[in-house]
């Protein structure tokens, strides 16, 4: 009879469509499965960089970024006697525990207007202070008006080492930044936390050409666009279905950066008064922190190329990366299609990133440049750039 028939036939299609689910349910799972293994394999096989004690007590002034902090916190305890101190009291905690060297982070945004003052204090007390930028060349107006307050000035942008000599800073040195690896790691997530594609981060104005560009593109994926002023884009009205307004704290931004299959990371414009304080007009050549955290989650990272970013992974080995949007299409298409070449590389750039962008590294050389090296293994020579 035709209801029956018709009713027979809605069933067999259900059927069909089920196990298709299902088979895709287990390819999806099994990929994961492989995931994760291989990246706890590579743990394994990785371990961290020793972190040879020293006897040396060292001070430290956090910023207020914590994935960076607490990285840069847990490396100095490791390897020195530390204090951490806030920033309206570097002064009084320096004088009160007097280290042997204060190292300050970034020193910009929350900092007290009597910095350089502090700062000025503590080297009058004979101990050594070091400023770490994380911001360059964003706030160019910024960073060299302390700049010069410091005796050491590291940074991680590589091409802000020779505006700080100009500025007379004697002793300046590129120190690219690292992963907290205790943070950014591989993990099992909910299902809510999956994506195609994923990018976290403020939408500065290159960033809302980018995807306003590709609108198009992202409508039948699986997208999360997280992070402030989205709304700008011109396309909101078709995207706002994928963002995700607000900050997202650390712990959670892991968790979907585990849970995408490509994670987009896009470095903001360096052009003067758009979305920044680069009134000096420094360049921008080095790579974002996010560039080593996407890659210490184990997840394969479509990054715009930076001058700098081959000294640090093999670009179609350890990473992806695109120049303009219809490349960055052609790259996601390539990797949604085949998903195992896709998590190959994404497992070697977590290889390469436990390996090499640590923050144990990291400390070890600013510590070493420093003068305050482990008496049982002194360094080699010294460079400009000591990443």
């Amino acid at each position: 009879m035709p209801y029956k028939r018709g009713h027979r036939g809605r069933r067999i299609r259900r059927r069909l469509r089920s196990g298709s689910h299902l088979a895709s349910g287990r390819r999806q799972g099994w990929l994961e499965g492989w995931r994760l293994g291989a990246c706890r394999r590579i743990e394994e096989e990785t371990p961290p960089p020793a972190a040879g004690r020293r006897p040396w007590r060292v001070m430290y002034v956090p910023q207020g970024f914590d994935a960076i902090d607490q990285g840069v916190v847990a490396a100095l305890g490791a390897t020195t006697h530390l204090v951490v101190a806030p920033q309206a009291e570097m002064l009084s905690y320096a004088e009160m525990y007097r280290p042997d060297a204060v190292l300050v982070m970034n020193g910009l945004h929350t900092f007290p207007p009597n910095q350089r003052e502090q700062i000025e204090g503590i080297r009058r007390l004979g101990i050594k202070t070091a400023i770490w930028f994380v911001d360059d060349p964003y706030v160019s107006e910024d960073s060299a008006a302390i700049a010069p307050s410091y005796d050491y000035v590291f940074t991680h942008e590589r091409s802000c080492v020779p505006q700080y000599e100009q500025l007379g800073c004697a002793r300046a040195y590129h120190l690219p930044l690292a992963a907290d690896q205790t943070l950014f790691k591989p993990m099992a997530v909910e299902e809510a936390y999956r994506t195609d594609i994923c990018f976290i981060g403020v939408a500065f104005w290159n960033r809302v050409e980018l995807f306003d560009s590709i609108a198009d593109y992202l409508k039948d994926k699986r997208v999360l666009i997280a992070g402030s002023h989205w709304d700008r884009m011109r396309h909101y009205d078709r995207l706002s279905k994928f963002v995700r307004s607000g900050w997202i704290e650390v712990p959670e931004t892991v968790k979907y950066y585990n849970g995408a299959k490509i994670v987009i990371n896009m470095h903001r414009t360096t052009e003067p008064l758009s979305d920044n304080k680069n009134s000096r007009r420094w360049e921008g050549h080095s790579v974002n922190p996010r560039t080593f955290e996407i890659a210490s989650c184990g997840t394969l990272q479509l990054t715009d190329l930076r001058p700098e970013l081959p000294e640090y992974y093999r670009i179609g080995e350890e990473m992806a990366s695109f120049s303009n949007p219809r490349e960055l299409t052609e790259i996601v298409d390539y990797y949604l299609r085949n998903e195992e070449e896709r998590l190959k590389v994404a497992a070697r750039g977590y290889r390469r990133t436990r390996a090499e962008h640590t923050f144990v590294g990291r400390v070890t050389r600013l510590l070493d440049t420093m003068g305050l090296a482990d008496p049982a293994n002194p360094p080699a020579g010294e460079g400009r750039t000591i990443g």
